[in-house]
């Protein structure tokens, strides 16, 4: 047989990629010998009407069908791979070496069919890792997706280019399990206050078909207070329900948020709240006019000032005209509390507008009293 015959012969025979060493082992060649044999056989298969190509890998090779037959033969070929099953491999590739208790937190407890399968099938090797284990792909798996070589770092970056061109970033992050935080649009200047610098944007109250797609990604929803039923109709994840009427709302979201953050942006944060906090009680300190708050919103910031109250006291209701039961407020209000409608900038501003509507209007009512 001639040295051509025999190249053609082992890849047929190997049914995966053969190194050039074992090339040069079968033929006694050195290496340039053995690679000028093989380029030959690849150009005869290009030039040939066949079915088959071979494939240069990298001082690798593999016979394989050309990509325009596969639909044609799957019936006739070895058992693929499902579609959860290749997920989970993905997810292995993308993040290996990795412990199999991160995969099954990712995937849910049939990861572990998953990856028993795929170890039996030879695309995943494991190693003992205390209590659990240390999975990563074998050459296997790179022969298997055409890849040159099993390094880590070369799989990951291909994986991101091929995700890249077919669906996007986000394609790649449902795809590969990754997890981010989400807020609604009122909540993105809480992740920055939390030093968060990977979340995502979402409308969870009434998404579309995209924002349905990123929600996929997204572990932790912050959404404004009461409505985590619609949202739910959307989410099946963890809902963090956020107020930010008065600023221990706000303390008490960082507190929730901060092993997502940064430590030190965190205790930034929750400093500056209290200093705030503190500033407007001395603001209002003087303040001697007792109140009747006509909402619980109302109230809390009334409470947070330490004003009195008195049922025949100044009238002081939010500005959104309809309570949730859809009764009147606010007709008499003697001071409208402005509520996101109608407020913009960061949530520590839209709380210092709140603050600063009651004050300045508390002092207009001394002020026309003294009168």
């Amino acid at each position: 047989m001639s040295d051509r015959e025999i190249v053609e012969a082992a890849l047929f025979a190997a049914g995966s990629a053969v190194e050039i060493q074992k090339l040069q082992k079968i033929l006694a060649k050195d290496k340039k010998q053995v690679t000028k044999v093989v380029e030959s056989l690849i150009q005869e298969y290009e030039k040939r009407e066949s079915g088959l190509e071979i494939v240069d890998l990298g001082e690798r090779y593999v016979m394989q069908v050309r990509t325009k037959y596969s639909d044609t033969i799957r019936p006739f070929a070895p058992r693929e791979l499902n579609s959860p099953m290749l997920r989970t491999l993905s997810m292995i590739a993308y993040h290996q070496p990795v412990i199999q208790s991160d995969i099954v937190d990712m995937r849910g407890n049939k990861a572990y069919d998953h990856i028993r399968e795929l170890q039996n099938r030879g695309f995943i090797e494991t190693t003992p890792h205390g209590r659990t284990k240390l999975l990563s792909t074998t050459p296997l798996f790179a022969d298997y997706f055409g890849l040159e070589d099993n390094k880590p770092e070369l799989i990951r970056n291909k994986m991101i280019e091929l995700s890249k061109q077919q669906s996007g970033k986000e394609g790649l992050d449902r795809w590969l399990g990754r997890r981010f935080v989400g807020f609604t649009s009122m909540y993105e200047s809480l992740a920055q206050m939390c030093g968060i610098k990977d979340y995502r944007m979402v409308d969870a109250y009434n998404p579309t078909e995209e924002e349905l797609q990123t929600l996929d990604t997204v572990y932790k929803m912050v959404i404004s207070r009461g409505y985590k039923e619609e949202v739910e109709k959307h989410y099946s994840g963890e809902i963090i329900e956020a107020g930010s009427t008065t600023f221990d709302d706000l303390t008490e979201a960082v507190n929730i948020l901060k092993s997502e953050g940064d430590p030190v942006r965190v205790e930034e944060t929750l400093e500056m709240l209290e200093e705030l906090k503190s500033e407007y009680r001395s603001r209002a300190m003087t303040i001697s006019v007792r109140v009747t708050p006509e909402t619980e919103m109302v109230a809390r910031i009334v409470k947070d000032l330490h004003i009195g109250v008195s049922k025949d006291g100044i009238l002081i209701a939010p500005d959104y005209e309809t309570n949730t039961a859809g009764e009147e407020i606010g007709r008499d209000a003697d001071i409208l509390v402005p509520t996101h409608r109608n407020l913009e900038g960061d949530l520590i501003e839209r709380v210092k507008s709140k603050y600063d509507t009651v004050i300045r209007g508390l002092r207009k009512a001394e002020e026309g009293k003294a009168i």
